[in-house]
């Protein structure tokens, strides 16, 4: 596929939800050839992204701060604090699911409803829980973290040609102690590797977002610059 074989809408320009004095756009993959996973990743690799079937990238006008990044899964090298991380929760139990389950909205909306309280994703509703995370466009994996017999943790993950994606982890706020979130990547780059994918893809690094900042950790990675997937070495 190649850019002259397909059509984009482009959305008005509208408050951004991470930098509050910037205006966003979106470029939107509206044809029906775009769902399917081939399409889907070669999609991922200019750039884009999903919310639900809807495929996005940011094209707004005066504001490049959205980067992709993906994390070099072959070369990754954990950190020192990362290292400590995966020691200090050894004790939580991992599972895989390949389906969107309704035993997850719970803790879907105390996530919501407590973290991003003062998020456009404030109140929570299970509908809102459905059309946002399940897809039609490729497989889902959804990793599960257990503390016992309590579910503490669900990593939403698209499995891609080439990778995987990591659409969203939501997480008990009583754990937030234990960094569920770094864990979670950390996990998908593990399971990357056992099924030999050479990506992890991230989404939107935003580095004057502080809830968007935190991409940038896994190295080496590579960053979309100009069309071009650059390696961002330590």
């Amino acid at each position: 596929m190649s850019s002259s074989d397909f059509k984009l809408g482009i959305t008005k320009t509208f408050p951004c939800n991470y930098l509050p004095e910037e205006q966003e756009r979106l470029l939107i993959a509206v044809d029906d050839r775009f769902q399917n996973n081939d399409s889907y990743t070669w999609l991922m690799t200019q750039g884009f992204r999903r919310s639900g079937n809807q495929i996005y990238r940011p094209h707004c006008p005066s504001c490049n701060a959205c980067q992709s990044i993906r994390v070099l899964v072959d070369s990754f090298s954990p950190s020192r604090s990362q290292k400590r991380l995966l020691k200090r929760n050894s004790h939580f139990v991992l599972n895989k699911s390949t389906e969107l389950k309704d035993d997850y909205y719970p803790l879907y909306e105390r996530y919501i409803n407590t973290v991003h309280a003062d998020g456009a994703m404030y109140p929570a509703s299970y509908q809102q829980f459905k059309n946002f995370l399940s897809c039609k466009i490729s497989e889902q994996l959804f990793i599960e973290t257990w503390d016992k017999e309590e579910l503490i943790s669900v990593a939403v993950t698209d499995k891609l040609e080439n990778g995987l994606s990591a659409v969203y982890t939501f997480y008990h706020p009583d754990y937030r102690k234990s960094a569920l979130g770094i864990l979670s990547i950390l996990n998908q780059i593990r399971i990357c590797a056992e099924i030999n994918l050479p990506y992890l893809y991230l989404g939107y690094q935003i580095d004057k977002c502080q809830k968007m900042n935190y991409k940038d950790r896994y190295f080496p990675y590579e960053k979309l610059t100009e069309n071009n997937w650059l390696i961002v070495n330590k």
